[in-house]
């Protein structure tokens, strides 16, 4: 769908997509590699069966145009905050089954504690303010859209 991958302007923001396709742990992990930092965090979101004690057959994820430009906005503002030296982050669309990676948020840090703290403010932060919507298909053939403004 979209990728952001600026290492001249914005070195610290590695990796940001959001993309139709399969989604790899180990890409984002490559991408945030720093030979100056000794801590990654490396966040995984996936697609469970059940949400508020409703079972969950399939999830569809819908991005807004500017989607990308906010997640980018995010994981900078984030690296900025924290200190940290690779961010990335990516996000899928389209439909997604049980079990499948929806996101993926990476930081890397000279030091654990700083990654730590920025990977959970990274993926909060993501969730709060990028426009994406879930549209979660319950197995009782209901449906809901979660995350619409």
């Amino acid at each position: 769908m979209g990728a952001f991958d600026d290492g001249s302007a914005a070195p610290v923001l590695r990796l940001c997509a959001i993309r139709d396709a399969p989604l790899s742990p180990s890409e984002v992990l490559d991408a945030i590699g720093d030979p100056t930092c000794g801590a990654q965090v490396l966040f995984v979101g996936r697609v469970r069966d059940h949400d508020h004690e409703r079972a969950v057959a399939a999830l569809t994820y819908e991005a807004h145009p500017l989607a990308l430009q906010r997640m980018s906005e995010v994981a900078l503002a984030v690296a900025q905050e924290y200190a940290v030296r690779a961010v990335a982050a990516v996000h899928r669309c389209g439909d997604l089954a049980i079990g499948d990676i929806a996101v993926i948020t990476a930081v890397a840090a000279p030091h654990r504690e700083a990654a730590f703290a920025a990977g959970a403010d990274l993926i909060e932060r993501l969730k709060a303010s990028t426009p994406i919507w879930k549209h979660q298909h319950f197995s009782d053939g209901e449906s809901e859209w979660v995350g619409l403004p």
